[in-house]
């Protein structure tokens, strides 16, 4: 049997591939492990200093794979709490909480879950024949994996509802002009636009880009106030940096900067 997850070392970043093509990268429980450990790592890891994740074959992922849902004793109807508390997330926080910039390229469909999981992640690059939908409607569930919280900070309350009442799918250049990702790309571009995004982010000073990226999470929870005095409290410790002492003597010095990405 084939790894349900791929792990691809590149020049300091690292690839996280979706594997089970024949189900459109629909999790079961194996690939959940396998995903989230992969992740783990790559956050842990100093000589990893970004991470894209994408899905082999035609689909990024389906979501859930419903065959593989986590059944109650004696045949009650499953528990999709328990799923979700133990699986989706626990890979949603880690995707949130890792200090290092995560790229995701979608493929193809990307769908329930499978479209959340790609949301949390920090730059979301997709093919244009990819499609964005949250299916939860059509089988009487809600969104999960953060999807009623990214939904309406990315597109707007009114267009969030729509698309989670109605599950219509969202073509990737309308996903781009709407915000929900970044780019829509040519299919046959993806992936090598994908790694040049990662091999720039994995060049860049590292630390001061996983504290930019936990102010910017931070302020959906925060007053202006508030903001104001994380950014205070954040510039001083990027102020003491490895990195930024290299980016003020490479200015000086008219060189391009060799960061680290230590603090």
């Amino acid at each position: 049997m084939t790894d349900p997850v791929l792990v691809e070392d590149c020049a300091g970043y690292r690839v996280l591939t979706l594997n089970r093509p024949d189900r459109l990268n629909s999790f079961n429980e194996a690939q959940h492990r396998l995903l989230k450990s992969a992740v783990d790592h790559a956050a842990a890891d100093p000589a990893c200093r970004a991470v894209l994740l994408t899905g082999a074959g035609r689909g990024f992922c389906a979501g859930q794979d419903l065959s593989d849902r986590v059944q109650g004793e004696g045949g009650d109807a499953p528990d999709l709490g328990r799923t979700i508390e133990a699986f989706y997330n626990p890979l949603v926080r880690a995707i949130r909480g890792m200090d290092k910039p995560v790229v995701c390229a979608v493929n193809g469909i990307a769908a329930g879950a499978g479209a959340n999981i790609a949301l949390a992640c920090d730059i979301v690059l997709a093919a244009r024949s990819a499609s964005f939908l949250q299916a939860f409607s059509r089988i009487g569930l809600v969104p999960d994996s953060g999807g009623t919280w990214f939904l309406p900070r990315l597109v707007g309350e009114a267009r969030a509802k729509a698309l989670v009442l109605l599950a219509e799918p969202v073509k990737a250049e309308e996903a781009e002009r709407i915000g929900m990702i970044w780019k829509a790309v040519d299919d046959a571009q993806l992936m090598a636009d994908a790694h040049a995004l990662c091999a720039r982010l994995a060049q860049a000073p590292t630390y001061g880009i996983g504290l930019a990226k936990r102010a910017l999470q931070a302020s959906h929870a925060n007053t202006l106030d508030q903001q104001l005095d994380l950014e205070r409290d954040t510039q001083r410790r990027a102020g003491v940096s490895a990195d930024y002492a290299e980016g003020v003597r490479a200015f000086m010095d008219k060189r391009k900067p060799n960061f680290t990405g230590r603090p």
